[in-house]
């Protein structure tokens, strides 16, 4: 999605103690913070509400897309335009879209439909995670971990009916820049979002905005799977490093970058798959050269994109925009897991 896409941590039942835990509504429980509560059973746990979690998830999920969303733009022209000399290097595409088409037209570009498409998405991805789990692990008696994988396998699944158009918009208005933009041809020139969206059903069709939902998915899945994996491993390494019991908190330093590390991994092995659902979304009728500025247009399947992208660029091709998909994932998962935490806590306080 994100992308949103965010996997969630994995909390299990020994970390009941934990403050951490308790103000996170993914793995534990609101209510009092005395430990009464520890000795009953399952059936008698308190959530935090629904509805806290799909607020402080829209919220989460609005403010971590919206501090990355320049660096998301860096990516996508990265990825959409392999070709242009002055895109090849993160730090050389941040320098020229700045001083060629500015903040708001240029590394903001797409910034509306990115919004439009974060923050419902990440509510419905909160909700949804929260009803699957708990209806998963209190009446299903499904193991924890089995649990919250297919809950945020499900959370994925559903919001993407909301994220996914946003992408293709976003995408493509990224990979445009500004209205007339002189610096870049890109196929597309959208006066703004609501242009874009008129345009697109008028002459493409409505279909175009799912262009890519399968690629999306192929690639949101397995990062939330490999999230999850990772977030684990990392945290029992914390523990060991920090010298601490499961029952005790990990420093906040710690809880900070084990979600990053496991998010940047995840986002690095699954780049081939986010390189092949940039250019599936932003692929144009026909194939651009303008300036030796080339787009290369793929068809609608993944495997047809993979087999195009390493004819034309090699293996290489695979991880174009690894630096900045890296960087995203890891700092956008640390943010957005944060202010969810924090907004519970706001929720549950007032």
């Amino acid at each position: 999605m994100f992308s949103f896409t965010s996997s969630i941590p994995i909390i299990h039942p020994s970390h009941e103690e934990s403050h951490l835990g308790r103000a996170n509504g993914l793995a534990e429980y609101g209510g009092n913070e005395d430990g009464n509560d520890k000795h009953k059973n399952d059936s008698a746990r308190k959530y935090n509400p629904i509805i806290h979690c799909v607020l402080a998830g829209g919220i989460g999920g609005a403010i971590g897309d919206s501090v990355m969303h320049s660096l998301d733009t860096v990516k996508t022209r990265q990825q959409g335009a392999p070709n242009v000399v002055k895109y090849k290097h993160m730090l050389s595409a941040y320098r020229a879209l700045f001083l060629e088409e500015g903040v708001r037209r240029g590394l903001y570009s797409g910034y509306s439909a990115a919004l439009m498409g974060s923050l419902p998405s990440a509510a419905i991805f909160f909700g949804t995670y929260e009803f699957l789990k708990r209806k998963m692990i209190d009446d299903w008696a499904i193991n924890d971990t089995v649990s919250h994988l297919t809950a945020g396998l499900g959370g994925d699944l559903v919001s993407s009916f909301v994220y996914v158009p946003s992408e293709v918009l976003k995408t493509r208005l990224q990979l445009q820049g500004r209205f007339n933009n002189p610096h870049f041809h890109s196929g597309y020139n959208y006066r703004n979002l609501k242009d874009a969206v008129v345009t697109i059903g008028r002459t493409e069709g409505w279909r175009t905005l799912f262009f890519g939902y399968k690629a999306t998915l192929s690639r949101d899945l397995p990062f939330s799977a490999f999230q999850f994996a990772f977030y684990e491993k990392f945290r029992q390494w914390a523990f060991k490093l920090e010298q601490k019991s499961q029952n005790q908190d990990l420093s906040v330093l710690s809880e900070l970058l084990t979600g990053a590390a496991a998010g940047g991994l995840a986002g690095t092995l699954t780049t081939p798959l986010d390189v092949i659902k940039t250019r599936i979304q932003t692929q144009v009728p026909s194939t651009i050269n303008a300036d030796s500025q080339q787009l290369v247009r793929i068809e609608n399947s993944l495997v047809k994109g993979l087999t195009a992208v390493y004819k034309s660029e090699g293996m290489l091709g695979f991880f174009s925009g690894v630096g900045p998909r890296f960087i995203w994932t890891s700092v956008q998962s640390s943010i957005m897991l944060l202010l969810y935490q924090v907004a519970l806590k706001s929720f549950d306080r007032y």
